[in-house]
């Protein structure tokens, strides 16, 4: 290969936010060494596969991507990394035409490796014990390719061990940011024109259970007060346990995180909550959210469910279905029980069947869109703040832009491109789920935001 000609690479990002943050922190390594990124249908010298592992299929979406990369491109240096690289690399090493397997550590090491193997010609497995590693790995991230959401990842790894997940093994124990590091990320953020900031991770709620005289809540009032320019702050997610009275107040006090909260509750049934290995019984998480209507009214909380654990009778189901009902959640993610190769529930004996699982699914879903319109509908003729995000999915052409208001209702509205990224203010006409309709009624420039 001549001098002359740009070296470039190419990316390809399976599973969660955090790996989509990872990939774009790996691409400023490359971008740094003077690479150019091309597109993944494209030649490229190097291809780079972040994997996913969360469940079998993410293994198998993995694996289908890394033998289209090394089918296209023979000559290309084929990288894998990841949670799939990581608990699995063996498998990934014996897959003809890769090259280098990386985990969910040791990412600054891809280029010297890259190098390495462009001189050896021998394929490498850098892949290591993760169990071991009690230091967060710092990865920058300047900017997004997305224009109107930053992700901040302020943590890596669980200590949770629920019994249906892997992660644990493919991202190690629980390890908190450097709190100056956050900062000073976020301000280049604000810098770089977002306005809002969503604090990602692993287990993000639990940022700061590793670190002396330092927590969540103080985290989030050090951002408020030193990130200059900031407009709002999301957190991605958070357990019921980390949602101290200390945090409810920060929430409370402060004027730019939203009126929104991802609280995975997984079930709804105690019983079914002990199988999972879930720290928490209905009654405390009832308590919590109490706590938290209490101190904002206004607030949407949204949540995770798993349908048809092991074991899972009819009244768990319904104990399950009468809490989310009662405790009016404004949107659900549900998810049929899939079992995941290698952890205890995928042991269990009385596996639920898988017509079951969908007819709960149904119901829950149904549940989910009834919950959703009646939280939404509680804004009609309400004028609310939205940052468009991008040109409406379903009309394109109609002129309407997408975007979500702090308390996480997407509103379609008549807008323009000049438009994306600002924060403006629409008036809610009709209430909906997945979309209300709006109409906008200004830009709001730089000026303070009344809480």
């Amino acid at each position: 290969m001549g001098n002359e000609l740009p070296k470039t690479v190419s990316m390809y990002t399976l599973g969660c936010k955090v790996n989509h943050y990872e990939t774009e922190a790996i691409w400023q390594l490359f971008k740094d060494d003077g690479y150019e990124r091309v597109d993944f249908e494209k030649n490229a010298d190097v291809f780079v596969i972040n994997t996913c592992t969360v469940t079998n299929t993410g293994d198998k979406k993995s694996r289908q991507v890394i033998r289209r990369a090394i089918r296209r491109n023979p000559d290309a240096v084929i990288c894998v990394t990841g949670c799939y690289a990581q608990t699995s690399s063996a498998e990934i090493m014996a897959i003809p035409g890769v090259d280098i397997v990386v985990g969910t550590q040791d990412r600054t090491k891809m280029l010297g490796l890259i190098e390495e193997y462009r001189t050896e010609r021998q394929p490498i497995n850098a892949v290591r014990n993760i169990m071991k590693n009690r230091v967060y790995e710092e990865l920058d991230v300047p900017a997004f390719t997305d224009r109107t959401r930053a992700s901040l990842k302020i943590q890596e790894g669980c200590n949770n061990f629920c019994t249906f997940c892997i992660i644990p093994w493919a991202r190690g124990l629980m390890r908190s940011r450097d709190p100056e590091e956050v900062i000073r990320q976020a301000q280049q953020l604000v810098d770089a024109g977002y306005l809002e900031i969503v604090l990602t991770g692993i287990h993000t709620g639990g940022y700061g259970e590793d670190l002396k005289d330092y927590n969540l809540a103080e985290l989030l009032r050090n951002l408020e007060a030193r990130v200059k320019g900031l407009k709002r702050l999301r957190i991605s997610s958070i357990e019921a346990s980390q949602l101290t009275d200390e945090v409810i107040q920060v929430l409370n006090d402060s004027k730019i995180i939203v009126r929104h909260l991802h609280i995975p509750i997984q079930s709804g049934s105690n019983t079914v909550l002990k199988r999972m290995r879930r720290k928490y019984t209905m009654e405390f998480f009832g308590e919590r959210l109490d706590r938290l209507r209490e101190a904002l009214p206004d607030l949407a909380i949204t949540s995770d469910v798993i349908v048809g654990f092991p074991g899972e009778t009819e009244e768990e189901f319904m104990e399950t279905y009468n809490f989310i009902r009662d405790h009016r959640f404004a949107e659900l993610h549900v998810f049929p029980y899939s079992m995941r190769t290698g952890t205890p529930a995928a042991r269990m004996t009385d596996q639920i069947d898988e017509n079951i699982k969908n007819e709960r699914v149904h119901r829950l879903i149904e549940l989910n869109d009834q919950l959703a319109k009646e939280y939404a509908s509680k804004y009609e003729d309400e004028v609310l703040e939205v940052i468009p995000e991008e040109k409406y999915k379903l009309d394109p052409e109609s002129g309407l832009y997408e975007g979500y208001t702090d308390n996480y209702l997407k509103v379609v509205f008549n807008a323009d491109e000049s438009m994306v990224g600002k924060l403006v203010r629409v008036k809610i006409t009709k209430a909906g789920y997945p979309y209300n309709e709006a109409t906008y009624v200004r830009v709001m420039e730089n000026e303070t935001v009344e809480a």
